[in-house]
């Protein structure tokens, strides 16, 4: 069965993402125009994360390594793997997390 999630169903997430549509294996969401940062806890997640910059540009510290992110950029965070994100410029990114965040 198709899932289709419109911006007018897309529901914000406790830490200001935006939930897409999920399956079972993989779920999809959008952080859109993240004002910059530099204080952001580093965290841990089960899933694995790949993403793809939209607009704007942040530092991805994924296990003490930093790696500068601007459009059309691609990443990956490893599950398990500590991370953070210092946003340098209002930042939209649309990510796919499996299994989906949750």
């Amino acid at each position: 069965m198709a899932t289709k999630v419109s911006a007018k169903q897309a529901v914000e997430g406790p830490h200001g993402e935006i939930g897409l549509a999920k399956g079972e294996r993989i779920g999809m969401r959008m952080w859109r125009n993240e004002e910059p940062n530099s204080d952001k806890p580093a965290t841990r997640s089960e899933h694995e994360t790949v993403g793809y910059v939209v607009s704007g540009r942040a530092e991805l510290v994924v296990a003490g390594e930093t790696v500068t992110l601007a459009p059309g950029d691609s990443y990956l965070v490893p599950a398990g793997a500590e991370h953070t994100y210092r946003i340098l410029e209002t930042f939209t990114a649309v990510e796919a997390t499996s299994p989906p965040a949750k």
